[in-house]
C-alpha cells in the first residue's frame, strides 16, 4: 500500500499526536508499505527528509500569534502559505496513496489533504487526539461553535472513518460529529514499547541534583486540561509525611497557573520545570520516578501509558471503561483518582510511597498491560486492516 500520513504536529516537535503519527508510520514503513508523512514546517527542521524507512514533507506554514490567553497554543497553519494547495496536490499526485491517515481534526493540513482525497476518491481515516473542550464557559461556548460551524462541515465534506482513542473521545464525536459505530473504528492510543528498550540517555536524579529522595514526575505539555492544579494542591499533604518529596513538570508549558499555586503555598521549591524534552530522554525521566502523575483532570493519555509501560507505578483519573474492549482493574493495573481531586491524589502517592512492594507489583501489573493492549505493533496491525479493508471498497478516481 501507498500510505499517506498527515499531522500538522509531527518531529522534532514533541507532543502525544507527533510521537503516535512517525510511531505509525515508521511500523506502516517497517510492514512492507510505501509511506509519505505530511506536517508543517516547524523550527530548523529540514524541508525534506527520509527517516525510519519513510518520506517527510514539511512544508511552509504560518505560526499562530501568542495573545497571552489561556488557550494560547503553539500552531502552525500551511493553508494560508502561497503555493501550498498546488504544491500538496502535486506531491500527492506523483506519490498515489492508496489510504490517507490524517491525525487531528481540526489542523488545516488535514482538510487541505482530506479534501484532496475526496475529490479523488481515495479511503481517509482520521484519528481523534484532542478534543475542543474547556471547563471555562466562554473558552467552551468558542469551541463548540467551531466544531459546529466549521469542523464538523468540513468532515461531512472529507467523509473519513474515524479512529477513536477512547470513551470520552467517542462520547465526543457522537455529540460533536455525529459519528457511530457504522463509521468508527475503537482502537487505542499507540504505545511503541521499543523506545522503552533502548539505554537511558542521562541520570535526572544526579543532573537535577535530587538524590535518593521521593520523586514524582509529571510529563506532557501543561494546558487547562492538564493543569497540574492537583498534583500541586496535594503536595503539603504529601511533604507532610514525605518532607523530601520533589516533583519534575516537563512539557510546554501553556497554561502556568500551578507554578502560580505552588508559589502561594509556599512549595515552588518542590518543582523543577524543565519544558520541552526530546522523545529519546523520555524514560529517563520515568525511570527516575517513584511515581508518575500526568492525567489528574480526567483521561488516560500517551504520557501515562508510556509511563506505565517503563515500568514506574502510575495515578491517571480516567474510568475503567475508558478503552472499548480493554478491561482496567483499579489498584491492578491501572490507579486511578477521581478528576481534580487534590485530596485523592495525596492519599494515591502517599499510599504508594509508604509501600515500595506494592508500588512495584503495580507498576508490573500496569506494564504488562500496556505492553499487551497498546503495543505499537498491535494498534499498527489494526490500522492496516482496516486500511485495506477501506481499499477494497473505495473506487478512486483521477488516479
Amino acid at each position: 500500500m501507498n500510505i499517506v500520513v498527515v499531522n500538522n504536529f509531527f518531529p522534532p516537535r514533541v507532543g502525544g499526536s507527533a510521537h503516535m503519527s512517525a510511531s505509525l508510520a515508521e511500523q506502516y514503513s517497517a510492514s512492507g508499505n510505501e509511506v509519505l508523512a505530511i506536517t508543517a514546517a516547524y523550527s530548523d527542521a529540514p524541508a525534506e527528509e527520509e527517516r525510519d524507512g519513510y518520506r517527510v514533507v514539511r512544508l511552509p506554514a504560518m505560526k499562530m500569534p501568542q495573545l497571552g490567553l489561556s488557550i494560547d497554543f503553539d500552531m502552525t497553519f500551511a493553508s494560508v502559505r502561497p503555493g501550498n494547495w498546488r504544491k500538496l496536490f502535486k506531491m500527492l499526485d506523483e506519490f498515489r496513496p492508496d489510504v490517507i491517515h490524517l491525525h487531528g481534526q481540526f489542523f488545516d493540513l488535514s482538510w487541505m489533504v482530506g479534501l484532496y482525497a475526496r475529490r479523488r476518491g481515495i479511503p481517509v481515516v482520521v484519528t481523534i487526539h484532542t478534543l475542543l473542550i474547556s471547563d471555562k464557559k466562554l473558552y467552551s461556548s468558542v469551541f463548540r461553535m467551531l466544531d459546529a460551524v466549521l469542523v464538523r462541515p468540513i468532515l461531512g465534506i472529507i467523509k473519513p472513518r474515524y479512529v477513536i482513542l477512547d470513551k470520552l473521545g467517542v462520547d465526543y464525536c457522537v455529540k460533536r460529529y455525529g459519528t457511530s459505530d457504522a463509521n468508527s473504528e475503537y482502537f487505542p492510543i499507540a504505545v511503541d514499547t521499543a523506545h522503552f528498550e533502548k539505554p537511558l540517555t542521562k541520570d535526572v536524579r544526579e543532573e537535577n541534583g535530587i538524590g535518593d529522595g521521593p520523586l514524582i514526575v509529571s510529563l506532557g505539555h501543561v494546558i487547562p486540561l492538564r493543569d497540574r492544579m492537583p498534583l500541586v494542591n496535594a503536595m503539603p499533604a504529601i511533604l507532610e509525611k514525605h518532607p523530601d518529596t520533589k516533583v519534575i513538570v516537563v512539557g510546554r508549558v501553556y497554561h502556568d497557573a500551578f507554578v502560580k499555586r505552588a508559589e502561594e503555598l509556599g512549595i515552588a521549591d518542590k518543582f523543577i520545570v524543565k519544558g520541552a524534552v526530546p522523545k529519546a530522554d523520555v524514560p529517563a525521566y520515568f525511570a527516575a520516578a517513584d511515581i508518575v502523575t500526568h492525567d489528574l483532570n480526567g483521561g488516560c493519555g500517551t504520557a501515562s501509558l508510556e509511563a506505565m509501560l517503563s515500568g514506574t507505578a502510575t495515578i491517571t483519573s480516567t474510568t475503567l471503561d475508558n478503552y472499548p474492549g480493554i478491561e482496567l482493574r483499579n489498584g491492578d493495573n491501572i490507579l486511578i483518582v477521581p478528576p481534580d481531586d487534590a485530596t485523592a491524589v495525596g492519599e494515591a502517592v502517599i499510599d504508594l510511597l509508604d509501600d515500595p512492594e506494592k508500588r512495584a507489583e503495580l507498576a508490573k501489573r500496569q506494564s504488562a498491560m500496556v505492553r499487551d493492549n497498546f503495543g505499537l505493533d498491535v494498534v499498527s496491525d489494526e490500522h492496516l486492516r482496516t486500511f485495506e479493508k477501506l481499499i477494497a471498497e473505495s473506487t478512486p478516481k483521477g488516479r
